[in-house]
């Protein structure tokens, strides 16, 4: 099975930009789709972002336009660049199979100030 280990978090003023990296281990993730997924305080977790094993990439409607999902195959590494962020962003953010399918981290806190 796969596990991951997020990273790149941190608090923002409303308008910039971050970086998240998500690295896996246990398998190569080369044969899945990998997604981005965010829970903010009080509120279920949702997807945010999919990347097929063809690197085509879909978006939940409030990110369209403000974030990108890529991946490093090489590195069994995901990442999420994010920009304009807004304070509605905030949330801890986990990398997972768009499914949730595997156990997932500790994920990494995204805190945008308003």
């Amino acid at each position: 099975q796969l596990q991951f280990v997020e990273s790149g978090g941190g608090l923002v003023q409303a308008g910039g930009s971050l970086r998240l990296s998500c690295a896996a281990s246990g398998t190569s993730f080369d044969y899945y789709a990998i997604g981005w997924h965010r829970q903010a305080p009080g509120k279920q977790r949702e997807w945010v972002a999919r990347l097929g094993v063809s690197n085509t990439s879909t978006y939940t409607d409030s990110v369209k336009g403000r974030f990108t999902i890529s991946r490093d195959n090489a590195k069994n590494t995901v990442y999420l660049q994010m920009e304009s962020l807004k304070p509605e962003d905030t949330a801890v953010y986990y990398c997972n199979s768009p499914m949730g399918q595997w156990p997932w981290g500790q994920g990494t806190q995204v805190t945008v100030a308003s």
